[in-house]
């Protein structure tokens, strides 16, 4: 792979990241008309208490669901922030990371996704993981679930 090809491929993972993080933003935002229409279509009844409490649980809900919105954004700010027009010579955020059986991004903690018949691990630069790597070069080591993992190739 030419570096053009790798900065293509960052590039194409980036996109995927931005695209769940929107997805989710969306997700939150629906919840969170969700939880309000509830709460409007709550019934006024001789027992006052349900009624308040039935209102008070869909307030919550809604809260909760405005916590995660604002956690997305955050992410998709940081997400946004993260360089991927070169290539890398040691890990830093924005770098593609080939291991043996193993390959990670590190821009955004979103978990698992194939891209290209390749499997990613996205990880946050605060991961723990991602902190092992950090200005490590190809051929060194990390210990990866009591496995040392060779770094293959880092872009």
């Amino acid at each position: 792979m030419n570096n053009q090809q790798k900065i293509d491929f960052k590039n194409t993972l980036k996109k995927r990241c931005i695209e769940i993080i929107e997805q989710r933003i969306l997700s939150c935002y629906h919840a969170m008309d969700n939880a309000q229409a509830a709460a409007n279509e709550q019934e006024k009844s001789s027992a006052g208490d349900k009624y308040e409490t039935g209102r008070a649980m869909n307030q919550i809900e809604k809260d909760m669901h405005a916590r995660q919105l604002a956690a997305n954004k955050n992410d998709l700010a940081s997400l946004m922030a993260v360089d991927c027009s070169h290539v890398n010579e040691k890990i830093i955020p924005g770098c593609f990371v080939k291991c043996t059986g193993v390959s990670f991004f590190i821009a955004a903690g979103l978990g698992k996704i194939k891209v290209e018949e390749e499997t990613v691990f996205l990880l946050s630069h605060h991961a723990p993981v991602a902190k092992m790597l950090y200005h490590k070069e190809t051929g060194d080591t990390i210990l990866f679930l009591g496995k040392e993992l060779l770094i293959e190739d880092l872009y």
